[in-house]
């Protein structure tokens, strides 16, 4: 039985992700990732033009998934269960699956996103969850916090240095630091704390 085109363009993903993940984008050729996948050029080149496409592929993805989740948190009430609910289903979209690799494809990549129009909506789009986020709060440091939630979450694969630690331990510390974020939105404010500018 023959593959869906849908199979082929995942596998096709698969392997240029290992490929650019074990000598780099800039090393890593279409013939390359034709010759792992044991097709010809012109098989890969039906789906993908260019190393390009196949990265503004996973951009994509990726930018489907957070349209879903902000979908989502609209159409739920603006209470702390539905932001903790919300942060812990971005954290899906970043653990599951093989996204723990795209993740640091991306880290490791930067100049190839920034030169992506795709690339280029991923700030839109955290925009826009941080403001599913903070629902209902629309102080500014309601804004800061939920952005800076889901930055706890995204920035967890560079900013956690800790050698051995596992995935799911990453993700667990993600979201401890998320959710003492988001446990002050909505929160009301402490007259008696002074901002620290403001203490003697």
């Amino acid at each position: 039985m023959r593959e869906s085109t849908g199979g082929t363009r995942e596998r096709i993903k698969a392997v240029a992700l290992e490929l650019f993940t074990e000598q780099g984008y800039e090393k890593t050729s279409l013939r390359e990732i034709a010759e792992r996948l044991n097709v010809t050029k012109a098989a890969l080149y039906y789906h993908f033009k260019s190393k390009d496409d196949i990265v503004a592929s996973f951009v994509e993805d990726r930018l489907d998934q957070m349209d879903a989740l902000t979908a989502w948190a609209d159409s739920q009430p603006a209470t702390l269960a539905t932001r903790r609910t919300l942060i812990s289903r971005y954290a899906d979209t970043m653990f599951g699956g093989d996204m723990p690799s795209v993740m640091r494809f991306f880290e490791q990549n930067q100049t190839v996103l920034k030169s992506l129009s795709s690339g280029q909506q991923m700030r839109g789009r955290m925009m826009r969850l941080a403001s599913a986020l903070c629902r209902g709060d629309d102080s500014p440091a309601a804004q800061l916090r939920a952005t800076l939630s889901l930055f706890a979450v995204h920035t967890s694969w560079f900013a956690v240095r800790a050698p051995g630690i596992t995935d799911a331990e990453r993700r667990r510390l993600a979201l401890e630091v998320a959710d003492e974020l988001l446990a002050a939105i909505g929160a009301e404010p402490d007259e008696d704390a002074a901002p620290a500018s403001s203490r003697a």
